[in-house]
């Protein structure tokens, strides 16, 4: 079963959401990373849709959900994620955070802990590294002053290395972003610029931390902070960079499948 969701927040913002799988089955929740929408997540449904219940939306101001032309916080964002799965009836789930979708999913972890059965970071960090303020703002004004088809080209390529932009995937993905209200895109920068969300931190679920191989410095950095969560693995997949769903789709889903099928289960019966 495949359908449309329109959500209303506390704010009058509307989002965008799709609902994937059978009715019974344990929820999993994905939320994007900025510049993306939730096709992203596209690689993903036909390896989960036989055994899970999946919702995906679009984060404020990216796809087809509205745009909120102020800067915003994670805050705002991870309540965005709690009122998805409110008006969707997803009691519990597990939540699924890629890159700005990781703080997303905490806030809203930290906002309702009972509600999480397991986290899985997908090139995403608890906290942003030092002195990120001027390569957003950097960011903020190239979109603004040469446009969204210029971000696109430069982050296709560093986001997707060694991906030819003739690749179906660099296009995708290229498309996204070119896509990206320049407004929903410069109010993200503003809440990616500074953020901490290790109050959110230890869950006392299960976590699973997944990096690109060729993401940087991102997979230490998320052994680093995962790494000593009491109940969390790290997966590393090989020849992807910054969307190893994107990139590398069949080690990423079986990476992902694994841990869900270790955990989802489980716990969604633990409060049945």
């Amino acid at each position: 079963m495949s359908r449309a969701l329109s959500v209303t927040t506390q704010d009058g913002t509307r989002l965008n959401a799709r609902i994937d799988g059978p009715e019974a089955a344990p929820w999993v929740v994905f939320s994007n990373s900025v510049l993306t929408d939730l096709s992203v997540w596209d690689d993903q449904i036909a390896a989960l849709t036989d055994r899970y219940r999946i919702l995906r939306y679009d984060q404020r101001g990216h796809g087809a959900s509205e745009v909120t032309a102020r800067p915003l916080d994670f805050t705002v964002y991870g309540g965005d994620l709690i009122a998805v799965m409110d008006a969707a009836g997803a009691a519990r789930a597990t939540l699924v955070g890629l890159s700005m979708g990781c703080p997303t999913a905490l806030a809203a972890a930290a906002a309702a802990p009972s509600r999480i059965t397991a986290f899985v970071a997908v090139d995403g960090v608890v906290k942003s590294a030092a002195g990120r303020e001027a390569f957003w703002a950097a960011q903020r004004e190239s979109a603004r002053t040469q446009g969204m088809q210029s971000l696109a080209t430069a982050t296709t390529t560093r986001w997707l290395p060694g991906v030819d932009n003739a690749d179906p995937r660099a296009q995708r993905l290229s498309r996204m972003i070119a896509a990206t209200p320049v407004e929903g895109f410069a109010a993200a920068t503003h809440a990616l610029a500074a953020y901490d969300q290790s109050p959110a931190v230890p869950l006392t679920c299960p976590v699973l931390a997944i990096a690109g191989e060729n993401d940087g410095a991102m997979p230490g950095t998320m052994r680093g902070q995962f790494g000593a969560f009491p109940d969390a693995r790290i997966a590393i997949i090989p020849g992807a960079g910054h969307l190893p769903n994107l990139q590398n789709p069949d080690a990423f889903n079986t990476t992902l499948v694994g841990f869900l099928d270790a955990n989802a289960f489980a716990n969604d019966k633990e409060t049945a």
